[in-house]
């Protein structure tokens, strides 16, 4: 019998029935995001998704830079857990790929190791007097969108395609490490191929670029940014995929990592600033989008709603490519409905 090699690259994702937990930093820097998600999840896809607002942190930076001690993190994690089992859900949704990382690793332990599981379970109890079920089902929020990429397409009110030429549009995709380097096996495709985000860009009309630095790290890497020290090494990571991908041209950067969005945009500020450079042809440097936004955006949600406008690498030049409508008197109006102060840009890097 013929051996099927891409099966073993798949991997399971539940249909419905989803406990949401959502991320520090992705709440902090592109809350668009995640209201972005559940929109999506409910209004386009039907599906029950739980969000309960007893959730924390995962402890993941501070896990990751060894703040935050391995025994307090899994007591951390099995609170979640507890939420999740007290709300009567069995599939966790965890929205930073760091956060997917830190549960995975956790689970994995307490299979390989019992006596570590009723440790935490027992630490649980006498901190919380909560219980807690392991999860049937772990899957990160660009593995659902992923799953249901061909349904949401007869929804979207746009496509990949540049409307000048006709042709698709070029995208970097970048994965988090978190998401296909710790456990290659949890991730679409592995580390070998992964294929979370590319998936989505295909089947949306868009072409996908492979470029030298595909799958170096984005330059966030924990210690060599939050120690200051090291932040030069942090932004000339960043830099070089930069100047990798310069040359094909992209339209824009899809990331599935609230630390990737947020490096590879704001490094393009930082960057701009020390050396009066860009690496797009018309000086207004190359988005990045989460793959919420993007998603959102070809169903026609409002790129202001998207929270696009919190973005240093600003989106207009994309949305005009698109043919995406939007109001440019909207972009800085707060909740109030007043207008919010214009913020500075450097001189080099282009705004609209």
């Amino acid at each position: 019998m013929e051996k099927r090699y891409w099966n073993e690259y798949q991997k399971e994702i539940a249909d419905d029935h989803y406990f949401y937990e959502r991320s520090c930093i992705r709440q902090t820097f592109f809350p668009g995001s995640e209201a972005a998600f559940l929109r999506i999840l409910r209004d386009e896809l039907g599906k029950d998704i739980c969000d309960n607002p007893h959730q924390h942190t995962c402890t993941g930076i501070g896990y990751h830079s060894d703040v935050v001690p391995f025994e307090t993190t899994m007591t951390v994690v099995a609170r979640l857990f507890a939420l999740m089992t007290e709300a009567g859900y069995e599939n966790y949704v965890p929205s930073c790929v760091t956060s997917f990382g830190v549960f995975s690793e956790m689970v994995e332990k307490w299979e390989h190791d019992p006596e570590l599981l009723a440790k935490t379970r027992q630490w649980l109890w006498e901190a919380t007097k909560r219980e807690f079920n392991i999860p049937k089902n772990i899957a990160h929020p660009s593995d659902i969108i992923y799953k249901n990429r061909f349904d949401l397409q007869p929804k979207m009110k746009y496509q990949l395609v540049n409307r000048f030429t006709g042709k698709p549009l070029r995208v970097v995709e970048h994965i988090g490490c978190h998401y296909a380097k710790i456990f290659p096996d949890k991730g679409i495709g592995k580390a070998e191929f992964p294929y979370v985000l590319a998936g989505m860009i295909e089947a949306w009309g868009g072409e996908v670029i492979d470029y030298p630095e595909r799958r170096h790290c984005c330059g966030f890497g924990f210690r060599q940014y939050l120690v200051r020290e090291n932040r030069g090494y942090s932004v000339s990571n960043t830099k070089k995929k930069f100047e990798s991908m310069e040359p094909y041209e992209p339209d824009f950067i899809l990331t599935n990592c609230p630390g990737c969005a947020m490096f590879m945009d704001k490094w393009q500020y930082t960057i701009a600033e020390m050396e009066n450079k860009t690496f797009d042809h018309e000086g207004y440097g190359i988005p990045v989008l989460t793959y919420e936004e993007l998603t959102g955006l070809l169903l026609g949600y409002d790129p202001w709603t998207l929270g696009l406008q919190l973005h240093q690498v600003q989106s207009e030049p994309l949305l005009e490519k698109i043919g995406i409508a939007y109001n440019p008197g909207e972009k800085y109006k707060g909740i109030s409905g007043r207008l919010l102060p214009r913020p500075a840009s450097p001189e080099c890097l282009k705004q609209i």
